[in-house]
């Protein structure tokens, strides 16, 4: 909000958010969180709040929504573009880990540990490229916050076997998010990656012990 209005807010939310928020949670209504029993929902709900909180626009809020919705749910860019415009489907498939096109190229995209680290160096490459727009790199910068927090609390609560749940493990989790750290603090700097970087440096210290005992995910 802006500090010499605070009753005004600077982004007015109308009726689209509330179609894509109800289209989130339906395209998504059978996930939940890796390892967890809780909705999917609430990750992208969440990464929507920590995109308005650092005075995203309405489509880019939008975007968080639906940021997974390509890669996992198994929504086209073009549904996405005609219920909620060009500038959102830009954003989603600026954001989304598979080819965008035809159903086909999807279908066969392949995402598990065995080309974990080539996708990672892929969306880091992408955030470097100076033609990446801003809407794109504060929509990843709070996936990335979420996620982070929601790590950090897994290995607070569960240590290092929280790492098990994942395609990769300590070592190279933590290697990606010191990278997006590094990188979202260069080409975004702001509230998100100085909340990023804070929260991998606690990330690393929770985590920091484990390494006398060594990857419980080695050799799998």
């Amino acid at each position: 909000m802006p500090i010499d209005d605070p009753g005004r807010p600077s982004v007015v939310l109308d009726r689209k958010f509330t179609r894509a928020v109800e289209f989130a949670c339906s395209v998504h209504r059978h996930q939940a969180r890796k390892g967890t029993d809780v909705p999917y929902a609430a990750h992208l709900l969440g990464v929507a709040s920590l995109v308005l909180d650092d005075g995203g626009t309405q489509a880019e809020a939008i975007a968080a929504l639906l940021h997974d919705a390509i890669e996992d749910a198994g929504v086209t860019r073009r549904q996405v573009r005609k219920r909620f415009g060009r500038k959102v489907a830009r954003i989603v498939a600026a954001c989304t880990d598979v080819p965008t096109g035809k159903k086909a190229e999807r279908k066969r995209a392949v995402r598990d540990a065995s080309n974990w680290k080539e996708r990672k160096g892929r969306s880091l490459a992408h955030l470097a490229d100076r033609a990446t727009q801003p809407s794109v790199l504060r929509v990843r910068a709070a996936d990335a916050l979420s996620n982070a927090r929601a790590t950090v609390a897994d290995l607070r609560r569960f240590g290092p076997e929280a790492w098990l749940r994942f395609n990769a493990g300590a070592i190279d989790q933590l290697w990606y998010y010191r990278s997006l750290s590094v990188l979202l603090s260069e080409r975004l700097p702001g509230l998100l990656s100085d909340e990023l970087r804070w929260t991998v440096r606690e990330m690393e210290h929770v985590a920091g012990w484990w390494f006398d005992v060594g990857d419980p995910q080695r050799g799998r």
